[in-house]
């Protein structure tokens, strides 16, 4: 009759069901985690190592002898029974446990005589084979050899009977513990009707959710336990319960009481002590950006307006909060679209600026560099085995690095739809594994992606066209764009799933309109002059019809918003005044003009001949 072991791990259930049919074992995955079991006194956290020895006894088992490259056949006892009696059974008496690490022949034969026992006496061993082949894919010689006859032993172990429990034939079995599947040749397991392969998981949030309960139990009122432990069991997605008991102990050695366990939880995922969006004054910064965005980001009020609301609802924690559940998922998501040259990336860096105080925090990707599927390891790293698997991911290794920044993927419909897939991970986990196994949080975040979809449509012959150009109503420019980014992820790409990871957080800018134009046509010309007055010590003028005349040049076509104006300034005033310039200004070395020394001089023409433009100084 099998034990109820309703409230085990299911790999223990399976291993504990299959012991009359499998003689080895592959238990893969999550090897280094605690797990829970049920027991008549209530819910204990066990290492793998004990759930195994714990299951084992309910078995008539005797001991497991555990292997791995440092500690060398270490004998655990299972139950009471008299393991000195029964190593020397089975390994003879010259058998000394914690002894010299065996070579690969003496290990097959310590095996062996477990798997083959000449006496009934019910043992089992632990390989720990993460690190024992120094290429899993091309085992040298000696290690094929082991494997092929570790295989073969599978096939010639001998099951043994016993005159009470569990009375039918179990085999003695032995158990590879790998971190990764891959850790051992598939030659060896493929197929193999006394080789199983078991996966641990990561713990579920069912597991996380008993696990708090387990470390909360005592330490906070009964009443408010299931709440506390639902928190704890949300804030700590993605760790194992292994980090939930770490957690603890960093919370109590940094003096925390339960309620404060999100800071221990927020420390342990990220290392980072200080957080940002604790800070009291972000308030303030993101009510003074209200007054200050307007003015950098020109004639973009509505998504400035609407990039503020969920600035603010990050700042309040409130993203994401309409779900039943808490997540890690980053603090805020934007996805700016519309015309080129309009402030979607100098709104990119203002949202860096207004919330860590730093443009430093913001970090751009160039998505046009990743349309090739391979170029999403630049992200992440390559895996293990290739070229730069060393160096990490420049996503990954940034974020971990410092994990309160503003990340922009920039022109989002220019990567190859695979690399889609990696951004799906971001938003709904919040993290990211990297090539080489580590683990880059997302949730103290903010995401901007940019897009130009819907401001151009082929037209059948290889020709773009503009779906709508400067003056378009506002209320057209956006529907246009969303209908585009729609078509774009659902038909094009397949990926409705993305564009629901998204929702409304569509911020859609307006083409630059004339009256905006013209104010950062003002604002692109003071910057010229003032280089010149801070560089040369010269101070330029325009006289009044020259400025007329220079703004109608440079902001005639809007099609290119800012961009445009700027490219058009250098044309129409900054290259022909540099030529005017430049013999008056070339003096030898040394002698430039005092600082106190200032060249006043007044733009007094400005024509056209043939494409090329004049301007005339006083």
């Amino acid at each position: 009759m099998i034990d109820d072991l309703a409230g085990w791990p299911a790999f223990a259930r399976e291993l504990h069901a299959t012991l009359p049919t499998q003689s080895q074992y592959v238990l893969w995955g999550n090897a280094h985690d605690s797990y829970l079991i049920d027991t008549p006194t209530g819910v204990r956290l066990l290492s793998l190592t004990d759930v195994i020895r714990e299951l084992l006894d309910r078995s008539g088992y005797t001991f497991v002898l555990d292997h791995d490259l440092i500690d060398s056949g270490v004998v655990h006892q299972i139950g009471r029974s008299d393991v000195t009696t029964a190593t020397r059974a089975l390994l003879g008496d010259g058998y000394r446990p914690g002894g010299p690490t065996p070579d690969l022949g003496a290990l097959f034969v310590q095996l062996a005589a477990i798997a083959q026992p000449r006496t009934n006496v019910r043992a089992a061993a632990i390989v720990r084979a993460a690190h024992l082949l120094r290429h899993p894919s091309d085992p040298d010689d000696a290690e094929r050899q082991f494997l092929r006859r570790m295989e073969k032993l599978s096939r010639s172990a001998r099951p043994v009977a016993a005159e009470s429990g569990r009375t039918q034939s179990l085999y003695n079995p032995l158990i590879w513990l790998v971190e990764n599947e891959s850790d051992l040749p598939a030659w060896l397991t493929a197929g193999k009707d006394r080789i199983r392969v078991i996966s641990l998981p990561r713990p579920d949030y069912g597991d996380r959710e008993r696990c708090a309960r387990r470390l909360l139990h005592g330490q906070i009122p009964d009443a408010t336990l299931p709440e506390r432990a639902r928190s704890f069991a949300e804030q700590s997605e993605g760790l194992t319960l292994q980090g939930m008991i770490e957690v603890t102990r960093l919370a109590r050695d940094r003096g925390l009481s339960p309620e404060q366990w999100p800071d221990a939880t927020r420390t342990f995922k990220l290392g980072v002590l200080d957080n940002p969006w604790r800070r009291d004054y972000l308030h303030t910064r993101i009510r003074d950006g209200e007054r200050s965005l307007p003015q950098r980001i020109i004639g973009q009020r509505q998504a400035v307006t609407k990039t503020l609301d969920i600035l603010k609802r990050a700042a309040l924690g409130l993203s994401g909060a309409h779900a039943a559940r808490a997540s890690s998922r980053p603090r805020g998501v934007l996805f700016f679209a519309g015309p080129t040259g309009v402030g979607k990336t100098e709104l990119a860096k203002a949202v860096a600026h207004v919330v860590f105080g730093d443009e430093a925090a913001y970090l751009r990707f160039d998505m046009s560099e990743f349309s090739a599927e391979h170029a999403g390891d630049r992200l992440i790293g390559a895996p293990p085995g290739y070229v730069g698997f060393e160096a990490g991911g420049e996503l990954t290794n940034a974020v971990r690095q410092q994990p309160f920044r503003v990340i922009l993927f920039d022109e989002i419909e220019k990567s190859h739809p695979r690399i889609l897939d990696k951004f799906l991970q971001i938003l709904e986990d919040g993290r990211l594994t990297d090539g080489r196994g580590g683990t880059a949080h997302f949730s103290e975040c903010i995401l901007i992606f940019t897009s130009n979809l819907g401001m151009y449509v082929d037209d059948g012959t290889g020709q773009l066209t503009q779906t709508a150009t400067p003056g378009t109503p506002y209320d057209q420019v956006e529907a246009i764009v969303r209908a585009a980014i729609e078509d774009h992820f659902t038909r094009v790409l397949g990926r409705p799933e993305l564009l629901n990871r998204l929702g409304d957080n569509v911020v859609v800018f307006d083409f630059i309109g004339p009256e905006a134009a013209e104010q950062i046509f003002e604002l692109q010309l003071g910057n010229v002059l003032r280089r010149l007055s801070e560089e040369h010590h010269v101070s330029v003028t325009l006289d009044q019809p020259v400025h007329a005349r220079v703004l109608r040049e440079c902001t005639r076509d809007l099609a290119r918003g800012g961009r445009g104006i700027g490219s058009a300034l250098e044309t129409a005033l900054v290259n022909p005044l540099a030529r005017a310039l430049f013999d008056r200004l070339a003096v030898p070395a040394g002698d430039a003009p005092a600082s106190g020394d200032t060249t006043s001089l007044v733009v007094t023409a400005w024509r056209r001949q043939a494409d090329v433009i004049t301007v005339e100084l006083s």
